[in-house]
């Protein structure tokens, strides 16, 4: 089952990228807001060059962030349920 590629608010994106400038590791940042860390890596570029695609174009409202941020999380432990699932059904197994 393909997982829906997720929509990240350019600001949220912003964020992210301010976060790696600051000194956080792009690994780290990615896998705590749910990027793909190569998407994070271009980003800290395009915006080096100074080329971002508009981040901050339109204005997010604080209900956006928090939905952005929950999807995130929402993924995040889906991730973390199957994995669970899958250590579950190994473990009933090895029990028989």
């Amino acid at each position: 089952m393909k997982i829906p590629k997720p929509a990240f608010t350019p600001e949220f994106r912003g964020l992210a990228v301010k976060r790696v400038k600051a000194g956080e590791s792009v690994g780290g940042v990615a896998k705590e807001l749910g990027l793909v860390e190569q998407t994070l890596r271009n980003g800290v570029k395009a915006a080096a060059k100074g080329t971002s695609n508009g981040a901050g174009n339109r204005m997010v409202t604080p209900e956006e962030k928090e939905l952005s941020r929950l999807r995130a999380e929402n993924a995040r432990l889906k991730r973390e349920l199957e994995i669970v699932k899958k250590a579950a059904a190994y473990f009933a197994r090895d029990a028989l």
